[in-house]
C-alpha cells in the first residue's frame, strides 16, 4: 500500500480560470485549463500553501456576480 510518507514526488500548485487550486506532479504537463501558481514542494507543503492562500472557496465567476449585485 502506498503511504503519503513514502511519497517523494515534487508537486506544484496549479490554478484554473475560476481561481480554484489543486496540486499536480511537477514533472508532468498541466492538465488542460490549469496554470502554474508558483509554489512547488512536497505534497504537504503545497497543500499547506493552498490552505493559506485559498481563503474564498467560491469560483471567480460567482464572486464577480455577487459583487455586481451589491
Amino acid at each position: 500500500m502506498f503511504d503519503d510518507e513514502d511519497d517523494k514526488t515534487i508537486y506544484k500548485v496549479v490554478l484554473n480560470h475560476e481561481e480554484q487550486y489543486s496540486i499536480w506532479p511537477a514533472d508532468r504537463e498541466n492538465a488542460l485549463g490549469w496554470r502554474d501558481e508558483g509554489k512547488s514542494g512536497t505534497k504537504d507543503e503545497c497543500l499547506a500553501h493552498i490552505k493559506e492562500v485559498w481563503t474564498d472557496m467560491r469560483p471567480l465567476s460567482l464572486r464577480k456576480k455577487m459583487d455586481e449585485m451589491k
